[in-house]
Parts: C-alpha cells; sequence; structure tokens
C-alpha cells in the first residue's frame, strides 16, 4: 500500500521560532511557508532528501490539532505516506479493520488527495496517506 514516507508533520506553537530552531540546530535554511486560514494553520515546508518536513502552527484553537499541541506540546503529529490510489489505500485499510478519519479523501497542498488513519487503530501513530495528482 505505501511507496514512501512523504512528510513527518510537527505540531509548533509558533513557525518562525520552529524555522529559527531548525536552522540553528540542524541547517535547515530553505522553507516554504504556506498561510491556510480556512484550515486555521500555518505552514511551513522543507525537502530533506526526498521527505518533505512539514512545521504546521495553528492560528486559533479551531485548528484541528490545536488540542493535540495543548495537551502535549510540541511534538511529532503524524507520519504521511504516498500511495497511488488513495480511494484503494482507504478501502484496503478499511478493510483491515484500521479506523478511517476520513471516508474519501480530500484535496492537500502541491495538488495532492489527502486522508487520514486514526491512530487509535494505527498502534498511536496518526497516519495520512498522500496521492498526488497528475
Amino acid at each position: 500500500m505505501f511507496k514512501s514516507v512523504d512528510h513527518i508533520g510537527f505540531a509548533v506553537r509558533n513557525i518562525e521560532e520552529a524555522i529559527a530552531f531548525y536552522t540553528r540546530a540542524f541547517d535547515v535554511s530553505t522553507w516554504e511557508r504556506l498561510a491556510l486560514p480556512e484550515r486555521h494553520m500555518a505552514v511551513a515546508i522543507t525537502h530533506v532528501g526526498d521527505t518533505l518536513l512539514e512545521l504546521i502552527a495553528p492560528t486559533s484553537e479551531q485548528a484541528s490539532f490545536a488540542k493535540f499541541l495543548q495537551e502535549r506540546g510540541p511534538s511529532m503529529h503524524h507520519i504521511a505516506y504516498r500511495v497511488d490510489d488513495i480511494a484503494a489505500a482507504l478501502a484496503e485499510a478499511s478493510a483491515r479493520g484500521i479506523q478511517l478519519i476520513d471516508e474519501a479523501p480530500r484535496l492537500g497542498m502541491h495538488n495532492t488527495l489527502v486522508a487520514f488513519l486514526h491512530p487509535k487503530s494505527t498502534m498511536g501513530v496518526l497516519i495520512e496517506l498522500v496521492q498526488y495528482q497528475g
């Protein structure tokens, strides 16, 4: 089902502080910044080899991960895997007893379709499936 790791998402309180940390600590200095007001979040993305690092910060308490950040503090939030056919991957995961957060894929960043699998059924890790379109 999984083709490769697409990205690892980290919940942070402040995008600029997190970027400064990664730049200072790990020499990661090229970032794409995205404002996603409809999702109540700010995002910064960088490449590490073929994998993306994604920093996500809530811009309001309505962000889907605001409670996670409040309870756990800044930390790894999710891991995303590339799939060839996200609808088939969701059907396969469901058939194998994995609880779906998203019953159907939705639009993601960078011309992708995404869907999440519930951490209660994936050994405590929030998993995102990512299919690139086109």
